[in-house]
């Protein structure tokens, strides 16, 4: 016996047409990451650079000062620096939680249409607005709440009202972007846990039917159960984007309104900002800590999630 397992792992393993086959299929995506994902991480020396130009790429790169940690002192010593954090942290806490709960929601409620049709349109009306680019949607706000021929002032002006500047209107901007966001997301989330659903087993639904059990509690006992592992995974990609936040949603949706400072200045918008004023070191640096911060944080969900319950972690 002991012989038969030292022959087997003795045994050099031949490379065979399956894995040629595999190699080729995964180059492309190989070949993508090395130039858009691993290439552009050089450019993290330029956080620590008093990045100007002087030329070329390479050229301005060598020639710029080193300054250190300059630029990373001049972003956590900002005055804006807190309400920055807060935005984007704040936002994305609610992101998190409705990205989870509305379209698990929306999953279960068209998973359970007898009509396949209507599931079908459900699912194409809904999934609609997430291939729609910011710009595409800040027209469409643009063309509803602008002041002299915005569609809600047309409406408020027919039925006697005064007209509102709806773009110097602090208050309705957090919700109203909170809405955005699941609008156009809503879909995408969903069509992820509608296809864990329809990946369920029909038999578990069948005897639960059998043994009397409602559909409040069939979903309950078997649907969510079952989605678990999916649903955390989501969970942990969304906390790993934390320090991210939408940049069109933010930044094209109200306009950049000066008006609205307080309430849509998140880091991205604040590293676009400094990229127009041509500190590029201070707009990579800020860059660099949202990578370094959302890894953090990424591991940290994985690590809670393992000691939790060890099958659903991602690593």
């Amino acid at each position: 016996m002991s012989n038969e397992k030292t022959g087997r792992r003795g045994k050099k393993r031949i490379w065979g047409k399956d894995d040629t086959e595999l190699s080729l299929l995964a180059l492309p995506t190989t070949i993508w990451y090395l130039l858009f994902c691993f290439l552009p991480m050089f450019g993290i020396i330029i956080a620590f650079k008093n990045y100007k130009v002087y030329g070329g790429f390479l050229t301005s790169f060598i020639k710029s000062e080193w300054v250190g940690f300059n630029n990373f002192k001049f972003l956590f010593s900002s005055k804006d620096i807190w309400l920055i954090l807060r935005n984007t942290l704040g936002y994305n806490v609610i992101f998190i939680i409705l990205g989870i709960v509305a379209p698990v929601a929306a999953a279960i409620a068209v998973g359970q249409l007898h009509s396949k049709k209507l599931a079908k349109a459900y699912q194409t009306a809904m999934f609609m607005p997430y291939f729609l680019s910011w710009v595409v949607v800040s027209a469409l706000v643009w063309a509803f709440l602008s002041y002299d021929k915005g569609l809600i002032n047309g409406m408020l002006e027919s039925w006697g009202m005064d007209r509102q500047q709806w773009y110097m209107k602090p208050a309705m901007w957090p919700p109203f972007l909170v809405f955005m966001n699941l609008w156009k997301g809503l879909g995408y989330g969903m069509v992820v846990y509608l296809a864990t659903i329809t990946g369920i087993d029909k038999t578990y639904y069948e005897a639960a039917g059998i043994d009397g059990a409602t559909i409040w509690q069939q979903i309950r006992y078997i649907t969510l159960p079952l989605m678990k592992t999916v649903i955390i995974m989501m969970f942990i990609m969304a906390v790993g984007r934390i320090f991210y936040s939408d940049f069109g949603l933010f930044y094209q949706v109200p306009r950049d309104s000066n008006t609205l400072y307080n309430y849509v200045y998140t880091l991205d918008v604040y590293v676009f900002k400094q990229l127009k004023t041509s500190t590029t070191g201070m707009a990579s640096a800020a860059a660099f800590v949202q990578s370094v911060a959302g890894c953090i944080t990424i591991l940290t969900a994985n690590a809670i999630v393992r000691k939790i319950d060890r099958e659903s972690a991602m690593i």
